[in-house]
């Protein structure tokens, strides 16, 4: 399998060469006690991820090998420790709701405190590079898509099997044993604390995905820093405007290209912009080109496969299949904006 080259530490850890970010920051150890404010665990996350990032560099420039498993608590505790904290006024998303998911109160994803999942197999559908790459679908989403081809689950967050944290870190260690190349997390945004636990909970050695919309919060945007690995990463529109018509979704752009910016400087980007018909100026271009001047050195994944599901129907110029003559204009944005590592 040759990897594109702005996957290369994906590729490494996928092969065993280096170990998954996850296993750096379970290796620093951190001292706290559960009790303390929200404020002072953040404080410790602070002072734990100076640590990580010089160890990060350490190992990955071979000037220093993973140290043994510690015993006590660490800094990947200290972040599953917050994320617990957040759910009593969840922020996982910037819809920001502020409910008590505790108490199992219902934001905007419509998700309690417990999490689950519609299907977990190994997919041989994703990019050349993910597969084998083991999906994990939860159930629920920040996003109210009207062309979502998985309405069912996305709106439905109590469909499905509950996410048993040590049940689907073993099944991850099985899928790993029969050639999964990562573990994909698919929608995770609502899940992040029982991602982080099923995390905790593995033996092995995998690259983690987050497979977002990337409509994720600040908060969260700190703890994912060394947990992923690669963001599978949607950009779906090019302006607010589009973003809240179709996805109801506020601020799009800012949360978003925040993100994306961060996970730029921390890990990889496998990034996909589906192609909607009629959105070629307001979107496609506009995306292109801030990925090109911010973001250039990423797998780019233009992608021509909408289609009107759910309520597509609602609105006359989504109710429709793209022409020949969009995707050929929008391959020729993509050329045009010199981008380097582009699939279509």
């Amino acid at each position: 399998m040759k990897y594109p080259v702005f996957l290369r530490r994906y590729e490494m850890v996928a092969t065993n060469k280096l170990p998954a970010r996850y296993m750096i920051t379970r290796s620093v150890p951190v001292s706290f006690d559960k009790g303390v404010s929200l404020e002072e665990l953040w404080e410790m996350h602070h002072s734990g991820m100076e640590e990580y990032r010089l160890v990060l560099r350490s190992i990955d420039t071979g000037t220093y090998s993973l140290r043994p498993s510690i015993s006590g608590p660490s800094l990947f505790d200290l972040k599953v420790a917050i994320l617990e904290k957040m759910l009593e006024s969840c922020c996982f998303c910037e819809h920001r709701c502020g409910i008590n998911r505790k108490y199992n109160e219902k934001g905007y994803c419509r998700v309690g405190a417990v999490s689950r999942y519609a299907s977990e197999f190994l997919h041989r559908g994703e990019e050349p590079e993910l597969v084998p790459s083991h999906t994990i679908f939860f159930t629920g989403c920040v996003f109210s898509c009207a062309y979502c081809q998985n309405w069912d689950i996305a709106t439905h967050p109590e469909k499905g099997k509950i996410a048993d944290p040590m049940e689907l870190a073993r099944s991850i260690e099985i899928r790993r044993r029969q050639g999964a190349r990562n573990v994909n997390f698919v929608t995770p945004t609502p899940h992040p604390h029982t991602v982080l636990n099923i995390i905790g909970n593995l033996s092995v050695n995998i690259p983690v995905i987050w497979n977002s919309n990337m409509y994720h919060s600040q908060e969260v945007k700190e703890l994912l820093e060394g947990v992923v690995d690669m963001y599978l990463a949607d950009l779906k529109y090019g302006n607010d405007r589009c973003a809240e018509k179709y996805s109801k979704v506020h601020d799009y752009m800012q949360v978003v290209t925040g993100n994306l910016t961060t996970a730029y400087s921390d890990a990889e980007i496998l990034l996909r912009h589906l192609v909607l018909p009629g959105h070629l100026h307001c979107c496609t271009m506009p995306a292109v080109k801030w990925v090109a001047e911010n973001i250039p050195h990423i797998r780019f994944n233009l992608m021509f496969q909408y289609n009107p599901h759910y309520l597509a129907h609602m609105y006359p110029e989504m109710n429709r299949q793209l022409t020949a003559e969009e995707m050929e204009k929008a391959m020729h944005m993509v050329i045009s904006s010199g981008l380097e590592d582009v699939l279509f």
